[in-house]
């Protein structure tokens, strides 16, 4: 399950908890809380970053082979205005 970001929409009423950003673990498709858990202000659900991993290193989910069997063309600048295609 996701981890979500909240902060305080109003600073002069937050408590402790919601005055610096904290943290709740909920599904993707739960509604964003509303208010503190603990003091009860209004909240808003913040944007942050996220990590994604693949199994595969990227030279290798970039390779020729791998970009045929997924059904893209990979071109390549030949220069003048010219492309190869590698993956033919």
């Amino acid at each position: 399950m996701p981890i979500y970001e909240y902060r305080t929409k109003n600073d002069a009423e937050a408590c402790d908890h919601c005055r610096q950003v904290f943290e709740v673990q909920q599904s993707m498709k739960d509604e964003p809380i509303a208010a503190c858990p603990q003091c009860g202000n209004p909240v808003e659900r913040i944007i942050s970053k996220c990590t994604v991993s693949t199994s595969q290193s990227v030279k290798s989910m970039l390779s020729d082979k791998n970009l045929k069997q997924k059904g893209f063309t990979k071109l390549v600048n030949e220069g003048g205005g010219k492309f190869r295609n590698t993956t033919d």
